[in-house]
């Protein structure tokens, strides 16, 4: 009989719907339970493409006698950590601080009052290795709770004592104390961008690109940070030509790699090797957006096509697989799936519930071929493409890196050598050599659809979607072509690559708004699936929104995204800022929640903080807001003592550097939006690296009226002649006006 999770949404709660265990959603009624039988609670937090998470799952939660000892004993909650990040960080903190490690699944014992006392990560099944296995470690809690629990309770007691007082003392240490104009931040600044180039430089891998050994994950902050660098400095400047070097051979080295999926596009995880060789398989969508951005800022860094293509390659791949019929884009795909087995329907209604097939599950299995698969679907053309991806007969993957043994006899496709040179071994041009190569991983796509699917996580996540919505509409200015958006934002008939990307973009920002805002509270919610959530958003749902719209608006010039986007900021800032500065994960007021944190680390995604002082400045530069400019100099104030110590933990908010430091730069377009000029002059203004500028347009009437109020300047400025004009500014002062695109190329310089 399935448990109480089975009246969710959540597609990772409802993974464990049919456990044993009697779990409950996180909630009051487990709350009260526990306090009504005075029971400790086992806390267990995951997320539906975590292959440990599935592991945990079926070797203990999924068995009757471990289910029965945690019934007995236990108020066993599952939380879905996309659905509940605030809940995950609080209990992440503390089982970082009681392990030094953490990871999902994240394993946590509390008290009824939900404060915690003993925590870990993936427990295994039996003991082994001198580890308690988790039955062992059940027993234990239970009789400690049984006979010592005025111990286990004083001890969860001082964990949060302790967690509160580390965070108020590092709030104070991060208390803005200075202003731009004492120098004291400048000067700050200087040396931790120097410290944080020179720390990836010294741990960059010349071998395979990245930077430490494995795991190797695409941590993306750290290359925008190395273009933002070389942007600062010049990319034909030593340090900026370096910087741009390390970021653009990493690109490169993963676009190689299996972490790349050559066939669907798209990136993994991360890879358990330091050659991006083997993956974690599952994908997700913040990666995706992420490493399209920075293969967007690579294309204009070097002018290498390549990179565009590569930003086109994950574009794709989220259009084909994690895109809604109604625009939002989907959360993850998972890394397992049945080993072989009937083709699935495709559908996602079947992608939502995680089912154990005959054939058993396996990490990668809908990527990995063997030889004799490739040779009967390829035919003639295996040979080319195995020499190009190094296909081996009894599999590629060596025995070290597949421990579990779920490679055996099996390829993973990683190039192995230069187009150019699989050309020249088959006696092909390169235009030839392309054309094979393209049509045979088509038959490989067609083939592999045929697969059962890995699970799709369908919830649409109001954060993750605002990274992809940035990646869009940057997408749609770096990657050319001509944009015919009329002025309701519907595409033109002949459509553009850049109008498809911008028109997605714009789609899923009209979902945002459809589903997941609330506007007569002016509040965002955190996620879709089959209707709203609960929850409202946290900070980084805002933050990560926030960006979204604004490059939304630089790439559509709609005002609706940036008045929506000044609408939001001053939302984000009645809830979750911090007097001390930076913004907690959290609002204040939900009981829940035994501490509030906030984040002072760019990881996989970046710190709301970090994301929020580059958007506080943009919008102080765009709407001439004092009062946003000002907050977002002390964002990252606040955080001076975690970016001076160690620069490389915030790469993102030393971003945000630039835009407090450098004069305001502004570019200011006027004409008709839809025309041809007025397009080739906003395409200039992305074709290179450069410092950031607010990019304003004055397209009619009502932008002129509404722009009078805020930024009087603009006023008069015309479209000259008849034709689109660009005024570029440097501390409110304006070179001539440029109608053609080669004179705004020279106004830029």
């Amino acid at each position: 009989m399935p448990n109480a999770l089975a009246r969710e949404k959540s597609p990772y709660l409802l993974q464990h719907a049919d456990n044993p265990v009697h779990w409950l959603p996180w909630g009051e009624a487990a709350f009260a339970q526990a306090r009504a039988q005075q029971k400790p609670i086992f806390l267990s937090i995951g997320y539906s493409t975590c292959h440990w998470c599935h592991v945990m799952a079926h070797e203990s939660f999924e068995d009757p006698d471990v289910a029965a000892v945690l019934n007995e004993h236990f108020v066993a909650i599952k939380v879905d950590r996309e659905e509940r990040p605030d809940v995950d960080k609080v209990y992440m903190a503390y089982v970082q601080s009681l392990t030094g490690h953490g990871g999902w699944p994240l394993s946590a014992w509390l008290t009824p009052e939900l404060k915690p006392f003993y925590g870990g990560t993936y427990f295994p099944p039996a003991d082994r290795h001198g580890r308690a296995g988790f039955p062992a470690i059940l027993q234990a809690i239970a009789l400690g709770w049984r006979n010592e629990r005025d111990k286990l309770v004083a001890e969860a007691n001082r964990v949060i004592e302790v967690l509160k007082s580390h965070h108020e003392e590092s709030a104070k240490s991060r208390a803005p104390d200075s202003q731009l104009a004492d120098g004291t931040l400048r000067e700050a600044a200087g040396a931790a961008l120097t410290r944080g180039f020179q720390h990836l430089y010294e741990s960059f891998d010349a071998t395979n690109g990245g930077f430490g050994g494995a795991p190797k994950f695409p941590r993306a902050s750290n290359l925008s940070f190395l273009f933002r660098l070389a942007a600062l400095q010049g990319p034909q400047s030593d340090v900026g030509a370096e910087a741009v070097k390390l970021a653009a051979a990493t690109l490169r080295a993963m676009a190689r790699g299996g972490i790349h999926d050559h066939v669907g596009g798209g990136y993994h995880r991360y890879s358990v090797d330091e050659a991006w060789f083997v993956p974690h398989f599952e994908k997700m969508l913040y990666d995706q957006a992420q490493i399209a951005v920075n293969c967007l800022e690579a294309k204009q860094a070097t002018g290498d096509e390549r990179f565009g293509w590569m930003a086109r390659d994950i574009f794709d791949y989220v259009r084909r697989d994690v895109t809604s019929p109604a625009g939002g884009f989907f959360t993850a795909e998972d890394a397992d799936s049945e080993n072989g087995g009937l083709p699935a329907s495709g559908g996602t209604e079947d992608r939502g519930r995680r089912t154990q097939g005959a054939l058993g599950h396996a990490e990668g299995a809908f990527y990995v071929w063997t030889a004799a698969e490739l040779r009967a679907v390829l035919g003639g053309g295996f040979a080319f493409l195995a020499a190009h991806f190094g296909v081996e007969e009894n599999g590629n993957v060596a025995a070290h890196l597949d421990p579990h043994g779920e490679f055996t006899g099996k390829n993973i496709l990683v190039q192995r050598r230069s187009l150019a040179e699989t050309a020249g071994q088959f006696a092909l041009t390169p235009e030839e050599a392309n054309d094979r190569l393209l049509a045979a991983l088509a038959r490989l796509r067609d083939v592999r659809a045929r697969r059962p699917r890995p699970q799709l996580d369908d919830k649409v996540l109001t954060a993750n979607n605002g990274l992809m919505i940035s990646a869009l509409a940057r997408g749609s200015q770096v990657l050319g072509g001509r944009s015919l958006l009329a002025g309701d934002g519907t595409p033109g008939v002949d459509e553009s690559p850049a109008s498809r990307l911008l028109r997605e973009a714009i789609r899923a920002a009209e979902f945002v708004q459809r589903e997941l805002y609330d506007p007569s509270r002016g509040v965002l919610f955190r996620a879709w699936r089959e209707g709203r959530g609960l929850n409202e958003g946290f900070a980084e749902d805002y933050a990560f929104f926030i960006q979204g719209l604004l490059d939304l608006y630089e790439a559509s010039f709609e005002l609706r995204w940036l008045q929506w986007a000044e609408r939001l900021q001053g939302k984000m800032d009645e809830l979750f800022w911090d007097r001390h500065g930076g913004y907690f994960n959290s609002a204040a007021g939900d009981p829940s929640i035994v501490l509030r944190l906030k984040d002072d680390y760019d990881g996989a995604e970046p710190a709301p903080s970090s994301v929020a002082a580059m958007n506080l400045l943009r919008l102080g530069a765009a709407l001439n807001h004092s009062g946003f400019r000002q907050r977002g100099v002390d964002c990252i104030d606040a955080f001076r003592a975690q970016w001076t110590r160690a620069p490389h933990a915030m790469p993102q908010m030393l971003c945000a550097l630039e835009l407090a430091l450098e004069p305001p730069r502004h570019v200011v377009l006027a004409g008709d939006a839809r025309a041809e000029d007025f397009r080739a002059l906003a395409a200039v203004l992305h074709e290179r690296l450069g410092p950031r500028r607010t990019i304003l347009a004055v397209t009619g009437d009502a932008d002129r009226a509404w722009w009078a109020a805020r930024a009087p300047w603009m006023a008069e400025m015309h479209a000259r002649g008849g034709r689109a004009t660009a005024y570029v500014c440097e501390e409110f002062a304006c070179q001539a006006p440029a109608t053609e695109p080669e004179a705004l190329r020279t106004a830029l310089t």
